[in-house]
């Protein structure tokens, strides 16, 4: 007798587990509220060392095993040649592994240093201005991408050189776990990805979805409200929903190519009408201090201070990168066949940091040339109005504000949906007993409007440092996942 396609247990446990925590927040918004505020700081304090350490070994070892004999591994038969180009192979990547808060952090992360500066600092002063621009080349520098990267290895080598047609986040532990994988703990892993995942999805789809919502306001002059952010939300769910629906080949590949040449044409905008010289100078000083200071940024915790911006900020993020990093592993390893490990890890970490520091040169330094000439007080925005108005209000001030701000939603919208597009088809496959080629149809689609629940619930909370607990607390699990595929893959290899 043929099993069935779907993993029953799990996609059910899955879909009772979402409900239920989305339906609370609903049900006690403000009682979740406070909760989330109590909890986060004593979270952090906990478990911050090990998302530290987590990042700085991932980098470290992923260094090692490029340059070792295993790099030169190939994922595939000896003779293939890979199945997408380079150029798509990274957009792919890219755009899977970041989404829209690409463009919200790379225009105001700086703005959050400003007038509180990392190290020490004292606020407005020269170097802590050169901070506030370079921080954020940091938090989405080879150390993150190193993070989403790591348990690409155990997958791919598993799916690719091994030919297992299970592609999920239990069988990739295999090796550790052997017959385990199989059970409780098995499950247990697979349950917590999911729910990891679709945390992760509230709390990025929580920031941009405001500020394409600011955006939609500035062009058409209908106020931003709950209202109109359900709207946005429920229409990026539906263009991911299709891109997931056409597969692979068809929907993400193209939606990925499109989404870097609307960006490349954005960033190419804003550097030849906007101060051109001051971006480039910025940009290159925030690239020596993150260099000249790399080791000190992975193991600064300020234990001694306290002041509390490691925990806020660098924490905050690695914990996201390695609630996504388990997806964004399975995704790598999906569209990796043909090249060699080596190829997967320098690719991954070097054009992933490369393309996401694009967007903290030209729209983070654009706006804060506009702060730095008094042309735009940025600071004020944020204070008075948030983040994201900060962010329109950058682009409004460019020539054809208007067009480049509707020009600066529609790619928003993109980057939302090549991320979770990615993320809608990955969750069908662990949710699948197998995937030979792509997951079925409905349950891709059904979990494209899944992912659309968790956001819809934050964004009735409210507040960053709800997102921020969202995120800390889901990494948790996935931080002993992290372990358990880097051991998975150095057993694999040595066997």
């Amino acid at each position: 007798m043929k099993k069935p396609i779907i993993d029953s247990p799990l996609f059910i446990t899955s879909v009772a587990l979402l409900v239920i925590i989305c339906g609370s927040i609903f049900l006690y918004p403000t009682e979740i509220y406070n909760l989330f505020h109590n909890i986060h700081t004593q979270l952090t304090e906990v478990v911050g060392i090990f998302y530290l350490w987590i990042g700085f070994s991932s980098l470290l070892f992923l260094g090692w095993v490029a340059f070792s004999k295993y790099g030169q591994i190939k994922l595939g038969k000896k003779e293939e040649k890979p199945p997408f180009s380079t150029f798509s192979w990274i957009a792919m990547i890219f755009c899977a592994g970041i989404g829209s808060s690409v463009i919200y952090l790379g225009t105001i992360e700086w703005g959050y240093y400003y007038l509180d500066p990392p190290l020490g600092l004292n606020p407005e002063t020269p170097a802590a201005i050169e901070w506030s621009a370079a921080y954020g080349l940091f938090h989405s520098g080879p150390t993150a991408w190193a993070i989403y990267c790591l348990p690409a290895l155990p997958i791919a080598y598993l799916y690719h050189v091994k030919g297992s047609p299970i592609l999920k986040i239990s069988e990739a532990c295999r090796p550790v776990l052997k017959h385990h994988s199989d059970g409780l703990i098995g499950k247990l892993i697979d349950l917590s990805f999911i729910i990891g995942l679709l945390g992760a999805a509230g709390t990025s789809l929580g920031i941009s979805v405001p500020m394409i919502a600011a955006g939609v306001e500035q062009v058409t002059g209908i106020e931003q409200n709950f209202f109109l952010d359900i709207t946005i939300l429920l229409i990026c769910t539906s263009v991911f929903a299709v891109s997931v629906y056409s597969g692979l080949e068809k929907g993400i590949k193209r939606l990925s190519d499109v989404n870097i040449y609307l960006a490349v044409f954005l960033l190419l905008f804003v550097v030849i009408l906007g101060p051109t010289i001051f971006i480039l100078e910025v940009s290159t000083n925030s690239v020596g201090l993150i260099l000249n200071n790399f080791l000190r940024l992975n193991t600064w915790i300020d234990p001694i201070a306290q002041s509390g911006f490691p925990e806020k900020w660098t924490l905050f993020y690695w914990a996201w990168w390695i609630v996504y990093a388990p997806f964004v592993g399975l995704f790598i390893a999906k569209i990796s066949r043909g090249r060699t490990i080596k190829q997967m890890i320098i690719g991954t970490i070097t054009f992933g940091s490369l393309g996401c520091w694009l967007f903290f040169f030209v729209l983070g330094n654009y706006g804060l040339f506009l702060q730095a000439t008094n042309m735009l007080d940025v600071m004020a925005i944020i204070q008075v109005e948030g983040a994201h108005k900060a962010i329109i209000s950058i682009l409004n001030t460019l020539p054809f504000g208007n067009i480049v701000v509707a020009l600066f939603i529609l790619l928003a919208v993109i980057f939302m949906a090549t991320t979770f597009d990615t993320s809608s088809y990955m969750i069908a496959s662990v949710t699948q007993r197998t995937v030979e080629t792509e997951p079925v149809r409905w349950n891709r689609l059904f979990w494209a409007f899944a992912l659309a629940l968790p956001p819809i619930a934050l964004l009735f909370v409210g507040g960053l440092t709800t997102l921020q607990t969202v995120t800390i607390m889901v990494a948790i699990p996935c931080c002993v996942i992290m372990v358990l595929l880097l051991l998975s893959f150095l057993k694999l290899v040595s066997d």
